[in-house]
Order: C-alpha cells, then structure tokens, then sequence
C-alpha cells in the first residue's frame, strides 16, 4: 500500500510541476509580447519627435503647402492617441500616407532638397524607420510563440485555466503600405 500511495504522490507532485512550468512559460512570453511593444512604442515616439522638426524645416521653404501639413500633423496625432495594436497599426497607416505627401511636395523645393538641416531629418527618420521595422518583426515573432503556446496541447490546457488571451500582432492592412517605406528627395 505505501508504494502505492508513493507513486500516486510523484505522479501528482509530476503533474504539478509541469502545470507549473507550462504556467511560468507563458507567464515568460507573455512579458517578453509586453517588452517588444514596448521597443516599437519607443521607436514609433522618436518618429513622432522627429516629425515636427521636419515639417518645420519643410515649411520654412513651401508655405503655401498647408494640406499636406495638416495631414501629417493630424495623422501623427492619430498615432499618438491609438489605444490598441490593431488601432495602431491604422493609424501608422495614415501618418505613411501623409508623409508621402509631405514629401512629394519637397520634390518642388530644389533648395530643401539640399538644406543640411532637412538632410539630417531625412537620415534620422530612414534610421528610424528601418527600427521601427526591425521592432515590429521583433514583437510579431514573440506575439506568434505566445500565441502558439497557447493553442498547443496541453499547455492550452493550463492556459485557458488561468485566462491568457491572445496577443493581437502589429499588421499593416493596406496593401500598398506593405512596401518598404520610401523617403524620396
């Protein structure tokens, strides 16, 4: 009878153990989603920094360009107050689109084209944009293992236990937005 009770009891203190394991790992992906939206959060704000300045330095030179400021200030505001993932997404969306505008009417503007100051945003907000890439990938990658994690058995099991939702991935939706994001002068 105690071997019994003995093998009863390791198989129990077992299971315990991977439940535990199972729970801590998704407690682990779970931070790991947080910390990468994090590092697109702080990417996407030196964007939104840089953004002022160029306009700035862009309207030094066309001032009768109003529209297309007002759309890439309108849409960086957007961006700024987007609440989810997914409104997020959208609205980095449409501060693309209006930056494309923006830069389209430099294209008239030889003499901005060549302003050092306006040279110098143009490099910076490349950078950021190639970051801004790179942490999305980072963020889509650590949303699919925690994702993942949770619909695979059993740990989907330990999982729907203890409500862990899925992570919502950072998508672009329109389809020309899909490229790569040119910054022409």
């Amino acid at each position: 009878m105690e071997i019994g009770l003995i093998v009863v009891l390791v198989i129990a203190g077992m299971v315990v153990m991977f439940a535990i394991g199972v729970y801590n790992g998704l407690v682990t992906l779970r931070n790991r989603c947080n910390n990468a939206w994090a590092q697109v959060d702080v990417q996407l704000r030196r964007r939104y920094d840089l953004i002022p300045n160029l306009v700035e330095t862009v309207k030094g030179y066309a001032k009768h360009e109003r529209e297309a400021f007002q759309k890439v200030t309108e849409a960086r505001s957007q961006a700024i107050n987007a609440g989810t993932v997914k409104e997020q997404g959208v609205a980095e969306n449409m501060l693309t689109g209006a930056l494309k505008s923006l830069f389209a009417v430099v294209e008239n503007y030889p003499d901005l084209k060549a302003n050092q100051n306006f040279l110098m945003l143009q490099e910076e907000l490349a950078g950021t944009e190639g970051k801004i890439a790179y942490a999305r990938q980072f963020f889509n990658d650590n949303v699919m293992k925690f994702n993942l994690k949770q619909q695979v058995f059993p740990s989907n099991i330990i999982a729907n236990m203890f409500n862990f939702k899925e992570k919502e991935y950072f998508e672009i939706e329109e389809p020309e937005a899909r490229g790569p994001v040119e910054v022409k002068f």
